[in-house]
């Protein structure tokens, strides 16, 4: 699973998902992508849902670009403690997705057959998605 190899403080605040992405937001290096269409938070557990999803349907043709990193870490309490005694530890890492970032790109299949297995892959995120083609320009 995508974990970073190392960070410089192991626990962070949660922040604010406000505006659009300004950087990721186009179809780099393939020639289709799965663009999110809202905010929020996908854990490495669900990106590499996703990104087994997609292979499964194209049979490992093609090439898939994984577009996003789980940078954040999630820190939770022990079930059943009491409250105070300061911040949790660190379980899970997460990507903060804001409107208009690309989270993956594939490239080297029909556009149906990408079509299909982007959708496959949105079933698995907790966001809502659009399809989207590289744009000539």
């Amino acid at each position: 699973m995508l974990a970073p190899k190392r960070v410089k403080f192991r626990k962070r605040q949660r922040g604010r998902l406000k505006g659009n992405d300004e950087v990721g937001n186009k179809v780099s290096f393939g020639e289709y992508g799965l663009v999110a269409t809202s905010s929020g938070r996908l854990t490495a557990r669900q990106i590499e849902a996703a990104r087994v999803s997609i292979n499964r349907r194209v049979k490992r043709g093609g090439k898939l670009w994984i577009r996003i990193f789980p940078h954040q870490p999630v820190t939770k309490k022990p079930a059943e403690t009491r409250m105070g005694k300061g911040k949790g530890n660190p379980e899970f890492w997460v990507a903060e997705v804001r409107p208009g970032r690309v989270l993956f790109e594939m490239a080297g299949v029909e556009e149906g057959v990408a079509r299909k297995a982007l959708e496959m892959a949105a079933f698995k995120l907790p966001i809502q998605t659009a399809f989207i083609k590289r744009s000539l320009v």
